[in-house]
């Protein structure tokens, strides 16, 4: 590289420094003054002759926003009790799990139809074999979102884990 070049090169990284120093807290908003900074507006009144002393109005230059209402949750807190072993959850699962499944030996081992259903969903939406589901979990004492992050380590298991114990809780949901 030339000596020109190098110049020319430093020159412009000089450059580039100054000019983020400079638009620096215009970008970072650190110049701008919160709401809760801004002083109160002080108005005053006309004075009559006859008065003894003005009258003062303090009020805050920013009125407060209302907070929007929260939202309401699909899904319930708590899913209905049913045992993984009711024929009804059988059914209603079946499709979830590979063609000729056992059903009985799927659902055998869990705590709560909805351990066994959110297991059958997180199966079916990964791609995971559901087998390995259930030996995470039952065998190692995994939670659900641990044995996704085992097999897919790519995705987001917290998520997922929640996406699939909404969907058992609607399939536990339907079953009432």
């Amino acid at each position: 590289m030339t000596f020109g070049k190098t110049t020319a090169l430093a020159a412009g990284f000089v450059g580039a420094m100054a000019l983020g120093v400079w638009i620096g807290p215009y970008v970072t908003h650190r110049g701008e003054v919160s709401m809760n900074d801004r002083p109160a507006v002080v108005e005053q009144t006309p004075i009559a002759l006859d008065a003894p002393e003005p009258a003062t109005v303090v009020r805050p230059a920013v009125r407060p926003r209302p907070r929007p209402a929260p939202k309401e949750t699909v899904f319930a807190d708590k899913a209905p009790a049913i045992a993984s072993a009711t024929p009804a959850l059988h059914q209603r699962i079946k499709p979830l799990l590979r063609k000729g499944a056992d059903m009985n030996i799927a659902g055998d081992g869990f705590h709560s139809g909805e351990d066994f259903a959110a297991a059958a969903h997180a199966s079916k939406n990964l791609d995971v074999p559901f087998m390995l589901l259930k030996h995470r979990m039952l065998d190692e004492k995994k939670s659900l979102a641990d044995a996704i992050q085992e097999s897919k380590p790519d995705v987001n298991a917290r998520v997922e884990a929640n996406r699939a114990r909404a969907e058992a809780r609607l399939d536990l949901a339907s079953l009432n």
